[in-house]
């Protein structure tokens, strides 16, 4: 199975189906609660990040289309170790493409082999911990991240 592939399993298991929930500034198309409407999100695929998309009606071929368009493709995760790219993969879907590139340029910068993972994570929990809304959905980021290492373990080049 491609790299992709594995990846978007992981992923899509960590975002699941729609949610509109009003306290997450994802879900607005205006990019903060009470901003814009409160079109929610699917998949991972946020009314913030794509305002103009019929959110509660899109597909898993059509997020996994983005998916691979706009994130995969743009981080160039096929030319990263597996393992690596799922992490870099799942920060830019869930926190963003320009925090995932940069916290891949800084791991890598300071790191090599799997400590370039754990830095990655390092810089990505600092990150999430400090957001406003860590009181309100920090639990189940924790447990993603925490998790993570454990689902890269089973990331394997393209079969």
């Amino acid at each position: 199975m491609a790299a992709f592939d594995q990846a978007f399993r992981v992923v899509i298991g960590h975002e699941g189906g729609f949610t509109a929930n009003p306290a997450d500034p994802g879900n607005w198309t205006g990019g903060a609660s009470g901003r814009g409407e409160c079109r929610g999100t699917k998949f991972g695929i946020s009314a913030r990040a794509y305002p103009d998309l019929d959110i509660a009606d899109l597909t898993l071929d059509q997020a996994q289309a983005i998916y691979r368009r706009d994130y995969w493709d743009k981080l160039d995760a096929d030319s990263l170790p597996p393992p690596l790219a799922l992490l870099a993969f799942d920060a830019a879907v869930n926190n963003g493409l320009g925090r995932a590139r940069q916290w891949l340029a800084l791991a890598r910068s300071q790191q090599t082999g799997a400590a370039i993972c754990a830095e990655f994570l390092a810089q990505r929990f600092a990150f999430m911990a400090a957001l406003p809304t860590w009181h309100s959905f920090g639990l189940g980021w924790a447990r993603r991240l925490c998790r993570l290492p454990y689902e890269s373990m089973t990331m394997t080049e393209d079969a």
